[in-house]
């Protein structure tokens, strides 16, 4: 799945999302709106990752959501 597809699919997707990153806060997620930048910054805040983390996961989720 692409950026696009993030986007055009989200409000189906943030199930998934809740799931795979239970640390995100409701208002987290309505905050994505589908944009993955948004999701991995998100993540590193909650999780303590580092950018290059967040993005690797958002990566790997986004190729088997």
């Amino acid at each position: 799945m692409n950026t696009d597809v993030l986007q055009g699919k989200w409000n189906q997707l943030k199930g998934n999302v809740r799931k795979q990153w239970g640390k995100l806060t409701d208002d987290d997620v309505d905050q994505v709106q589908g944009d993955a930048e948004i999701l991995a910054g998100r993540i590193q805040e909650r999780y303590g990752r580092t950018k290059e983390q967040a993005k690797q996961e958002v990566d790997r989720w986004l190729e088997n959501p």
